[in-house]
């Protein structure tokens, strides 16, 4: 199986916090759609004709295109791959742009599964982040989303911000759990380099981000999840039973997607390749039918470290098995040592030769895999 990942590089307004590509400048759109049609063409034996079990609308805010360019896409990749009849097609949509016609256009374009930005039911959160929706748009928006016969639905929230009490992030999980929402992804507030918050901070006009609440927030949240019946499946994924996101599941298992668009990553197997970040550039290119990219081919041993990292961010974990087969026995007798030390200190456990973090080791994922790495 495979997965397509579309890149729609537009926002109304930048997020505080946002470090994905993007541009608050929609003159480029037509343009950009455009060429997304012709990068599929010029992309059409990337995938080796592989089933495609799913299409995923990124950005951005992809639920910015109109109608009419979502069924062009989407016609599109089923011309040219073979679209697997039920496959999940997944469109990022920013609350505020969810009104009862907008989602029944998106379900007649071919829509199945929302993925809604959220992020807080609170109205001083959404304030701190400088999000384009309000409290009521966002709890508004998985009403009419349900209303209007979404059934798929995965929301984000984001946890450990400054703004945010212990009370408040209970009563945005209780929320969306009432609500019944089928898939949550949660976030702990990250300050990247070069966005506004970074500045803002770097400037000390707002404060640090604190790692204990984020710490705190986290486990609260697996504990509530867990209570709910959600399965915690990815480190910052959690559904209920059969709500699983067969995209984001495809990063996580090692299978090819391709990605289209600037900024988009693809990856086959054994070379991964990234589009320039630059719309205008983006553009220019493709008129001349050239994809711009700059490619990695992947070495055993960064196989090797991928596989760890996001196998073990999985519920499923690592295992050693598949280890010895695709990288040798050696290998999985050096990890399964170095695993040791984790495994006393109650991070993670050893389960039918699988290496499966426990939520106490989940706190520290990144850590411990890169402590993993060959």
């Amino acid at each position: 199986m495979a997965g397509i990942y579309l890149h729609i590089p537009f926002c109304k307004q930048a997020c505080y916090y946002c470090n994905f590509h993007f541009s608050t400048s929609l003159s480029q759109q037509p343009a950009l759609v455009k060429q997304l049609v012709r990068e599929i063409d010029l992309q059409r034996n990337y995938l080796s004709g592989a089933p495609v079990s799913s299409i995923y609308f990124g950005g951005g805010t992809p639920s910015m295109l109109p109608q009419a360019d979502i069924q062009l896409l989407l016609s599109k990749l089923r011309d040219t791959f073979p679209v697997n009849p039920d496959a999940e097609i997944t469109l990022e949509a920013n609350p505020d742009d969810l009104s009862p016609g907008k989602l029944d256009a998106l379900r007649a374009a071919g829509i199945n599964r929302l993925s809604i930005g959220i992020q807080s039911f609170h109205e001083p959160d959404l304030r701190w982040m400088n999000r384009a929706h309000d409290s009521q748009q966002a709890l508004q928006s998985i009403i009419n989303a349900k209303a209007a016969g979404f059934d798929n639905l995965t929301i984000d929230l984001i946890y450990g911000g400054p703004t945010l009490t212990d009370e408040g992030w209970a009563a945005n999980v209780q929320q969306a759990i009432d609500l019944g929402v089928q898939h949550l992804s949660c976030y702990a507030l990250t300050v990247e380099p070069g966005t506004a918050l970074d500045q803002f901070i770097r400037k000390k006009k707002v404060a640090a981000v604190d790692s204990d609440k984020a710490a705190r927030h986290f486990e609260q949240l697996m504990q509530w999840t867990a209570k709910a019946g959600y399965e915690h499946y990815e480190i910052s994924n959690f559904a209920l039973p059969g709500w699983h996101s067969r995209h984001n599941s495809s990063y996580w298992q090692g299978q090819p997607y391709l990605g289209l668009g600037p900024s988009a990553h693809s990856f086959n197997g054994g070379s991964r390749q990234w589009n320039i970040a630059n719309n205008a550039q983006y553009i220019k290119s493709m008129e001349q039918d050239k994809v711009p990219f700059e490619l990695e081919e992947l070495t055993a041993v960064m196989m090797l470290n991928e596989y760890i990292m996001t196998t073990l961010r999985t519920s499923q974990g690592c295992i050693l098995p598949v280890v010895a087969e695709r990288f040798g026995t050696d290998k999985r007798d050096t990890l399964l040592q170095l695993s040791r030390t984790f495994i006393d200190k109650g991070w993670m456990i050893l389960r039918n030769d699988t290496l499966v973090l426990t939520p106490e080791g989940r706190l520290f994922a990144d850590g411990i895999a890169s402590d993993l790495f060959f």
